[in-house]
């Protein structure tokens, strides 16, 4: 269906923005950093494609003991314990089992959209893909706001930079863009590098910090009394880490890009497309894996945080806020050490925001173009890396790079994802006749389902900035499926044997289609609609007609392969039936289809449809059909500028 016309030659900004655009959507549908490794790359190591997804994962020690300080006090370690107990007993078996079921990095949005058709399951889709935008961006903008914290909060630099937070953080921003602009080949390399340093030095700071536990044993003593006079007995202290855990949720970030990165996973020589089994089980390593070293830890970083630093040094303004840790390495360790952490930690935040754009590009152009809900640029990585960098510069500016004020939202796009993570297990484990299992699962649903409610009702920050990424993402959708509804959708024609006979066999007089709307399928429906465009068209008789019945399957979907058969009814009419999700984006491919293995032009004939032509517009939008004659001629038009090889369309 290629067309002969020229265009001009695209200016070389634009070839360079849309570079590899051309092979997006290929085998089936890969797109982004994350999908598929570059042949004749075969993948690394599943301990260097944790340090991938550790980014971020483990950099939420920047700040996760803090906010952990900041929302259970004195309780910070028993409420972090919880909060690992949901993680090894919780998150980690549902994303082991999310390994399974998408072991292409589709992660759960893709499991749970399998489950789904038509509309409902196109919005419910973009609804997981609002937060997950939210998860990804405000890790981008909160990571951005942290290094910059650390930055300004330096010793040595606090009264040079005091003021110019906000600067930083659309600096580091704009640099995290300008770095996916030029292309982020050495991801891995780089991220096990910053990992490998970073957990090095964060070993160094817990250690120091329980030899002063431990030398200092008054400060236990000092904690346990002042726990036990808040709070009582332990049955109350467990009651009240439960109920504040939805606030600590921060740190079961990392799973979803942990199973985003799959595809770097090397596997075994023996794995398949269809079946990688030796990736799999290196994906599940790389989880357990993750999920244990983060366990450890924020059980001993929220103890020694908790009974080392006063607790208004936490609050707002205080040196401890975001930076807990960074506060006992210059306390303890000195300034030079404290000064090389915080390098350390400002790297791996500022590429958390690297880890999490991947996450992005690997999501977005995976659904949104395939729906039509998105132009076909977006399937190439600039153009994309430049939309998502002006947003996380709009959440930047609204949140004034503050860390505390971006948690709640945080929480919330991490929360919904690993509830509707769960979910999707749950039902699969039950399709599988897997009764424990789903049993289990769906405890876990409800413990996550139970902790999303709360962190809403607490924080409504997070949903309201979840819902304007919804709400936006819908709207620019339905923009652009409308803007693409005449666009030739077919990514390629099947003729069965019999159906390329009808079409060669009428390629020696002239190609002659008509369009029916299939009934009761019985020789009167076929003679009368014969008599009709005869006598509307005022056709010679012994015209060679051959009719297209098309069958609206799904007509939320947008780009499919069309296939077409041949049969003769009634040992007289033949008819060609296809099945597509829009009636006149199928006729025009067939006629195209024609037209270029037969170097003929092909007519078709329609009736006018009755009714108003927006309401018909509507339907044809929604539903594949409605005002087919004059779409199907406008599809053609698009497809084919040159008038002269389009093929006619004739309407009585």
């Amino acid at each position: 269906m290629a067309t002969t016309t020229e265009q001009p030659p695209p200016s070389r900004l634009r070839t360079w923005m849309l570079e590899g655009l051309s092979d997006m959507g290929k085998h089936g549908g890969h797109t982004g950093p994350h999908a598929e490794p570059e042949p004749p790359h075969k993948g690394q190591r599943w301990w260097r494609v944790m340090c991938l997804t550790g980014v971020d994962y483990f950099s939420t020690l920047g700040y996760q003991p803090g906010i952990a300080a900041l929302a259970a006090g004195l309780l910070s370690p028993i409420a972090t314990i919880v909060l690992v107990i949901v993680t090894l007993a919780g998150a980690l078996p549902v994303y082991r089992r999310v390994a399974e079921e998408s072991p292409r990095g589709e992660g759960s949005i893709a499991m749970l959209e399998r489950l789904l058709s038509f509309w409902q399951g196109k919005l419910f889709v973009l609804t997981l893909l609002g937060f997950a935008a939210t998860d990804f961006l405000i890790t981008i903008t909160l990571s951005a706001a942290d290094a910059s914290t650390h930055l300004v909060e330096n010793p040595h630099l606090t009264s040079t930079l005091h003021g110019h937070q906000m600067v930083i953080t659309l600096f580091l921003v704009a640099l995290l863009g300008a770095v996916f602009l030029k292309g982020f080949l050495e991801a891995i390399g780089v991220a096990t590098a910053l990992v490998g340093i970073y957990l090095a030095l964060n070993v160094v700071v817990v250690v120091v910090g329980m030899w002063h536990v431990i030398t200092a044993g008054h400060v236990v003593t000092d904690w346990t009394g002042a726990l036990t006079a808040e709070h009582g007995n332990v049955f109350v202290m467990i009651g009240v880490a439960l109920i504040v855990f939805p606030k600590l949720a921060l740190g079961l970030s990392g799973f979803e890009t942990g199973v985003a990165v799959m595809p770097h996973v090397q596997g075994d020589d023996s794995d398949t497309e269809e079946h990688p089994k030796g990736r799999i089980r290196d994906t599940k390593k790389l989880l357990t894996a993750a999920a244990v070293i983060m366990s450890a830890f924020l059980i001993t970083t929220s103890f020694i945080t908790t009974v080392l630093i006063p607790a208004d040094e936490f609050k707002t303004g205080g040196q401890a806020n975001g930076r807990a840790l960074a506060y006992l390495a210059h306390q303890y360790l000195g300034g030079v050490f404290g000064t090389v952490y915080d390098i350390s930690t400002i790297a791996i935040l500022w590429f958390a925001g690297a880890s999490a754009m991947a996450g992005l590009l690997n999501l977005m152009p995976r659904y949104l173009p395939r729906y039509g809900m998105a132009p076909h640029w977006a399937r190439a990585v600039r153009p994309m890396v430049v939309v998502f960098t002006l947003v996380a510069f709009l959440v930047t500016w609204i949140f004034d790079a503050d860390v505390d004020a971006q948690g709640g939202a945080y929480a919330t796009g991490v929360l919904v994802l690993i509830s509707s993570a769960a979910i999707a297990v749950t039902i699969a484990a039950r399709k599988a006749g897997q009764r424990k299992w789903t049993i289990a699962f769906a405890v876990i649903s409800a413990v996550f389902l139970y902790t999303t409610v709360v962190n809403v009702i607490e924080r409504p920050d997070g949903v309201k900035i979840g819902a304007c990424f919804i709400v936006g993402i819908i709207l620019v959708s339905l923009a652009s499926r409308l803007a693409r509804a005449f666009e030739l959708r077919v990514t390629h024609v099947e003729l069965d044997d019999t159906a390329e006979r009808f079409i060669r066999d009428m390629s020696h007089r002239r190609i002659r289609f008509i369009a029916n709307e299939p009934g009761r399928r019985d020789k009167a429906e076929y003679r009368d609609k014969i008599e009709q465009i005869r006598a509307d068209n005022d056709m010679p008789e012994p015209e060679d007609l051959v009719f297209v019945e098309v069958t609206v399957t799904d007509p939320s979907e947008f780009e499919a392969g069309l296939t077409v058969r041949g049969e003769v009814l009634h040992n007289r009419y033949r008819v060609l039936t296809l099945e597509s999700s829009s009636i006149p984006n199928a006729l025009a491919a067939l006629l195209l289809h024609a037209r270029d293995i037969t170097g003929c032009t092909p007519h078709i004939y329609f009736e006018w449809t009755e009714g108003s032509p927006f309401a018909n517009f509507l339907r044809f939008f929604l539903f594949g059909q409605g005002e087919v004659a004059p779409v199907t001629r406008e599809v053609l038009r698009e497809a084919e500028p040159n008038r002269e090889r389009r093929p006619r369309v004739h309407t009585g």
